[in-house]
């Protein structure tokens, strides 16, 4: 039964997970930490090092920084962050850089010494910028520096010229002042999204549908990245499944390749917070139901999602869009079905298809591996309803779905550890 303590801590839950950002998180959260170290220092510092984690590494090579005039990496990051970021913003840190910055962020990037060290330590989320003012004669060397950890916007310590100006405890999401998401099961999501006031979730909800659906129409109108979503409604049947596959594809095909438009993102991604709505949304336009059954199914996805994610972290060799993928799957089962034996069902089964898939940074290949788990979300519902399914014993399928689940923790933050040290050593050509 869910209590009213358990009620309120899933809507807190939900307004700390459902944030707009702009761009992909892990470039922006180095943007927001330059936007403030430059803010503490008063000046754009003439010397930075980046000291950041190999995941931070990992999802930040490949991808398009918005606003840069299409620049790629940590250093385009920081310039970013330091030429032009509004640290007030957050996430949206550099929503709003107009034009003609772009070449002044991109002589910053190039004429600045930018030092990028593969950090030792023991978060797979951790980034700290260092900037310095060029030393003057008779002047003690000026610097500020910045730490970011465990999530994307979370500042652990800040200091100017070796005096702390602010430190917090680092640990637990609940140390971090984050609310507890271990008491999450899908029994009580369930009855969460069955019972809710839909007026306490819309303001949250409407933001989701209306801004990731707008990137994922986006995506299928330009040319982005791999194109995924062009590619599937062009050669495969122009069936749901289909379009709720290309859709989501092909809004993380956008922001993957740099495109400016917001999206609500989800356990720190904007990949899973497009793959756990889009999908969700393209099934109820095609059903024809109501915005309130819409908003019940979105609760059942974001929730299963964030589940998963409790046990797996922030960042993982586990790729976040499987994850999402079952979300998406479960909030479908919801519109098609709604009980718990489907919604269950239908998460074992897509979790036993594509658990182990690995993330390798982000890049435009993630709107591939979206695709996929969408499918398999949706594959997991069709079994259900054909009577078939995975049983406990089946690798690691338990006898129960938070059990399930709970595996899926354990497996992506024990047993892949040595995996997320390969994938980072095979991209960085083994120097790190």
């Amino acid at each position: 039964m869910l209590t009213e303590q358990s009620k309120n801590a899933f809507l807190t839950i939900l307004k700390e997970e459902l944030v707009p950002a702009t761009g992909c998180t892990e470039p922006i959260a180095l943007a927001y930490a330059a936007a403030r170290m430059r803010d503490l220092l008063g000046a754009w510092p003439t010397r930075v090092r980046a000291e950041v984690s190999g995941n931070i590494i990992k999802n930040v090579k490949s991808v398009v920084v918005p606003n840069t005039g299409g620049l790629r990496g940590i250093g385009a990051a920081i310039a970013a962050g330091i030429v032009a970021g509004d640290a007030g913003r957050v996430l949206q840190v550099i929503a709003q850089v107009p034009v003609e910055k772009h070449a002044e962020i991109q002589k910053y990037a190039q004429d600045t010494p930018i030092e990028v060290v593969c950090a030792e330590s023991p978060r797979l989320l951790d980034i700290r910028l260092t900037g310095w003012l060029e030393e003057a004669p008779g002047r003690e060397p000026q610097y500020a520096a910045v730490h970011i950890a465990d999530s994307h916007s979370c500042i652990i310590q800040e200091e100017r010229n070796g005096r702390v100006l602010f430190a917090r405890a680092s640990g637990s999401p609940a140390e971090e002042g984050l609310a507890d998401r271990s008491a999450l099961n899908v029994a009580d999501i369930l009855e969460f999204a069955n019972t809710i006031d839909p007026a306490e979730v819309s303001c949250l909800l409407d933001q989701q549908i209306d801004r990731n659906l707008a990137i994922a129409q986006a995506g299928l109108e330009g040319n982005w990245g791999a194109n995924i979503g062009s590619v599937l409604l062009e050669h495969y049947s122009d069936d749901i499944q289909t379009q709720a596959k290309a859709w989501a594809a092909a809004g993380s095909d956008a922001r993957m390749s740099g495109c400016e438009m917001p999206v609500v993102i989800l356990s720190g991604s904007g990949n899973q917070g497009i793959t756990a709505s889009v999908p969700v949304v393209k099934y109820a336009q095609r059903l024809g139901v109501g915005r309130e059954k819409l908003y019940r199914a979105l609760l059942v996805s974001d929730l299963v999602t964030i589940e998963q994610k409790s046990g797996i972290g922030r960042l993982s060799a586990y790729c976040g869009a499987v994850s999402a993928g079952v979300g998406a799957g479960a909030g479908i089962a919801y519109l098609l079905d709604g009980s718990f034996e489907a919604i269950a069902h239908t998460i074992v089964n897509a979790v036993a298809i594509i658990s182990g898939t690995i993330c390798d940074g982000a890049k435009p290949s993630c709107a591939a591996k979206i695709a996929a788990s969408v499918d398999a979300g949706i594959l997991g519902y069709h079994m259900y309803t054909a009577s078939q399914e995975f049983k406990s014993g089946d690798g690691i399928v338990t006898n129960c779905v938070d059990g399930t689940i709970a595996n899926i923790g354990v497996l992506a933050k024990e047993g892949m550890r040595q995996t997320d040290r390969t994938i980072l050593e095979i991209m960085t050509e083994r120097c790190c």
